[in-house]
């Protein structure tokens, strides 16, 4: 077995169980889904369980989630082109998509975070509620098969799917910018990381956009790819007036 089975208290067991009834979904082995809320610096204070944590689970379910959401957009958009269905799916398994459905799925309150990230935030972190629904796929995945792991990745991912076909979804300013440049002036938008600020846990990107001479920016973000949102929300903005 790649991850060590240990004993759940009585509460951490109920709550578990809990967690999936409200999912609709049932696990076999709780304790699988008990590691897939552990993040890492729950496991950095403890070095007898250095590598107790949801890391690998989240690489796995990072690639369910990304199958099943590409093959439901493959099925759902038959007239759509690649471009079309690579942007969606980009949008809805963002982080600013996957925060907000672990917040409505419970997943903040099951995190098990160490002392310092705790206190700084952490289990309100968009970063580390996005990785956690990740994990739990991956470890729904491992427990019950792709089937129903696929089932579950639809019921949480299709309605983020709906607002963004109807255009009530947050919008992806990078494509927008890049379509309206190349369009106006057949060049590509130029993004360049400025800055990083804060301490590794808590770290804070600056971003500028460059459309040709002229530089909008810099725009922070909690990570690179939402500052480069940002800035580029900033320059299309801008464009947009001058038409």
């Amino acid at each position: 077995m790649f991850f060590q089975k240990k004993k759940l208290s009585a509460q951490r067991l109920r709550d578990l169980v809990s967690f999936s009834k409200n999912l609709g979904i049932k696990f076999r082995q709780p304790e699988l889904l008990d590691l897939a809320f552990h993040h890492r610096s729950s496991s950095n204070e403890s070095p007898e369980n250095l590598h107790v944590n949801n890391e690998r689970l989240e690489f796995l379910g990072d690639s369910v989630l990304g199958m099943a959401t590409a093959t439901f957009l493959y099925e759902d958009m038959k007239d759509n082109q690649e471009g079309d269905l690579a942007r969606i799916k980009s949008m809805v398994v963002s982080e600013k998509s996957l925060a907000p459905i672990a917040r409505t799925i419970g997943i903040d309150r099951m995190l098990i975070l160490g002392k310092g990230e705790e206190m700084s935030g952490g289990r309100n972190k968009d970063a580390i509620l996005a990785d956690c629904v990740e994990a739990v796929i991956g470890a729904y995945y491992l427990d019950s098969g792709y089937e129903c792991a696929e089932k579950l990745v639809l019921e949480l991912i299709v309605p983020e799917i709906r607002k963004v076909q109807e255009d009530r979804g947050q919008k992806d300013y990078k494509t927008l910018l890049q379509e309206m440049y190349q369009k106006k002036y057949k060049m590509c938008p130029v993004y360049e990381l400025v800055d990083k600020t804060g301490p590794d846990h808590d770290r804070t990107f600056w971003v500028v956009v460059k459309l040709g001479d002229r530089k909008f920016g810099p725009a922070k973000g909690k990570n690179k790819k939402s500052a480069e949102q940002t800035a580029a929300q900033m320059a299309y903005d801008s464009l947009k007036k001058e038409e």
